[in-house]
């Protein structure tokens, strides 16, 4: 009992060797399998970067309809997320990724069956569909079992599963799109996405089981470890007293914060959906030799994510981490266009600019639980994401009409360049806000 008049006293809490042991208990109960979640969603959605490489001409498909197709599934995103998240929050976590994943592995499969433009669009509308609500339903859930001072780790070890399935998943894709065309015959990307949809149907069934609502309900913890990270999960969120879904609404903040996401969001679907692209455009033909260079970036963000994420916890400072990651993300786009007849230096920039963009994002999901919490809390991050995500759709389609326009990807690069500038500024001069609102909640 002490202990836990310790824990929701007035001073702040203390690091002891048994609160360490809990919460890296439940990191690894509940972390790496929602890591293996979103390798499968992030894949299922972006394989449709290397079916590109040939479907475009299996079905005499323009450059702008691509990218309309693989941004319309973000304007679903915009029309669901909010109530897909509301709905997690009132059946519970369990169920909810649960149909989320199942309903996203089948439509991801039935992609095989597009035969023309209009079929595209459908299909990859009900994908976006079918996956709202997972990535800010992580976020919440997550929010549900750490307190902020460990939660850019954790966000961190979960935003981990984007460049490890750029990693794993670019190569795979790439061979399969070099050794699957014509096999029974079916084209390469039908192989595709049959190949890397099951999987998400298959573990979509195992979250039922797997998953918790809630640390009340987690039968893998004892009472005492409990009431430990119920404790301090209260003492944190005390002082906040908006938790209305009409909060996570009205909160300013909430709408600051989706133009900033919307601004970083510009430059990650460039890369989601266009990165094999760009190295084909750099020099290289082989599928497979695009899959393994596309590899690259995405290893050498996992190396920043865990050096950023890191940094921020131990400093508990947030803005300037974000700041920095958008401007080294506005370097690597400007450079990379700037060299694009140089190949090396052309990859090493994209690895610099990717590096910077998946490290912003999981420091930059700290901050809405600064001024949220429960329902408001849900509210509030699927408001976020859905604004910032209609990004995947004007991306990757400014890319595809000025392209079609120039034949070069140049252009739209320095734009989005631009987008990140701004994201820097506009959060460095959120200081105030941030500021004023973690001393209230201390």
């Amino acid at each position: 009992m002490s202990e836990i008049q310790g824990i929701i006293s007035d001073k702040p809490l203390a690091e002891t060797d048994e609160r360490a042991r809990i919460y890296r208990k439940v990191m690894f109960r509940i972390v790496p399998f929602l890591f293996l979640c979103y390798i499968l969603a992030y894949l299922d959605r972006v394989n449709v970067g290397f079916a590109k490489l040939q479907m475009l001409t299996d079905l005499h498909m323009s450059e702008v309809a691509y990218g309309t197709g693989a941004g319309i599934f973000f304007l679903a995103y915009f029309l669901f997320e909010v109530p897909s998240n509301l709905l997690m929050h009132k059946v519970g976590a369990r169920i909810w990724i649960a149909r989320i994943m199942f309903t996203w592995g089948i439509i991801s499969i039935c992609m095989m069956f597009v035969r023309s433009e209009m079929w595209f669009y459908i299909l990859r509308f009900l994908l976006g569909a079918a996956e709202a609500g997972f990535y800010p339903g992580v976020i919440y859930y997550l929010s549900n079992w750490f307190p902020s001072s460990r939660r850019a780790r954790v966000m961190g070890g979960f935003y981990l599963a984007l460049p490890v399935a750029g990693m794993i998943g670019n190569p795979i894709s790439g061979a399969i799109m070099e050794y699957f065309h014509g096999m029974n015959g079916m084209r390469n990307w039908e192989w595709l996405f049959l190949i890397e949809g099951i999987p998400s149907v298959i573990v979509g069934i195992w979250t039922w089981f797997f998953l918790d609502d809630s640390v009340e309900k987690a039968k893998w913890l004892t009472n005492h470890e409990k009431e430990i990270i119920i404790s301090d999960l209260k003492k944190e969120t005390g002082n906040i007293a908006s938790h209305s879904v009409r909060s996570g609404f009205s909160n300013p903040f909430v709408w600051y914060l989706s133009l900033i996401y919307l601004l970083m969001v510009m430059g990650t679907s460039a890369f989601d959906y266009w990165l094999p692209s760009l190295i084909k455009d750099i020099g290289f033909a082989s599928s497979g030799k695009i899959g393994l260079i596309a590899a690259l970036p995405n290893i050498l963000a996992i190396v920043a994510m865990l050096v950023v994420t890191a940094s921020s916890d131990a400093f508990q400072e947030r803005r300037w981490h974000v700041a920095l990651c958008c401007v080294a993300g506005a370097i690597g786009l400007t450079g990379s266009a700037l060299m694009g007849h140089n190949a090396v230096f052309s990859i090493g920039f994209l690895c610099l600019s990717l590096m910077g963009l998946r490290a912003a994002a999981p420091v930059f999901w700290t901050l809405p639980s600064v001024f949220l919490t429960g329902i408001a809390s849900a509210a509030g991050i699927a408001v976020i994401n859905s604004v910032g995500n209609l990004a995947g759709y004007l991306s990757p389609t400014l890319i595809g009409f000025i392209k079609d326009q120039t034949g070069s990807t140049s252009a739209a690069l320095y734009i989005i360049s631009g987008c990140q500038i701004l994201a820097a500024i506009l959060i460095l001069n959120a200081g105030r806000m941030i500021a004023a609102a973690e001393r209230k909640n201390r």
